[in-house]
């Protein structure tokens, strides 16, 4: 499982054209699932996310997580982080899972960052949709619960 975070002011997700979900400061996550992730990667990401210390303290380090700072999330559902670019000019996305377990999988993340005690709104899944965001910073992270990067 995949996911890359960016700290953001606000940001909000249209879905098929209509409002879906909307945050203010916090994290926008674009959240990729592949054939082998299971709960376990779900779970572990979620964590990951819920306690990455990326905002600023008093100090301007970067040492508060989006629980710290009252933040919220926004998750996105994205099968393009599992984008092979490697060969060609058009992407592969064999390593994407199927539709059916990204979904559950992606829920799955979500209900564990709402177990941490967040705010989560969200795309919806298999729509064409249109995110608007304020990055802060900018911070972004990339993550992967096989901990490849």
């Amino acid at each position: 499982m995949r996911a890359v975070v960016q700290k953001v002011k606000k940001a909000q997700v249209l879905s098929e054209g209509k409002l879906s979900g909307e945050i203010g400061q916090g994290l926008v996550v674009f959240l990729g699932v592949t054939h082998d992730d299971t709960e376990v990667d779900a779970k572990y990401l979620a964590e990951k996310v819920a306690n990455l210390r990326i905002f600023e303290d008093s100090e301007d380090k970067l040492n508060l997580s989006v629980q710290d700072v009252g933040g919220e999330i926004m998750s996105v559902s994205q099968f393009t982080l599992y984008g092979d670019c490697r060969k060609g000019r058009r992407p592969s996305f064999t390593q994407a899972a199927k539709p059916e377990r990204a979904n559950e999988l992606y829920e799955q993340f979500n209900d564990y960052l709402r177990k941490e005690g967040l705010n989560v709104a969200t795309g919806v899944f298999q729509t064409q949709m249109e995110v608007s965001l304020v990055n802060d910073g900018p911070v972004t992270m990339l993550l992967d619960s096989k901990r490849q990067f």
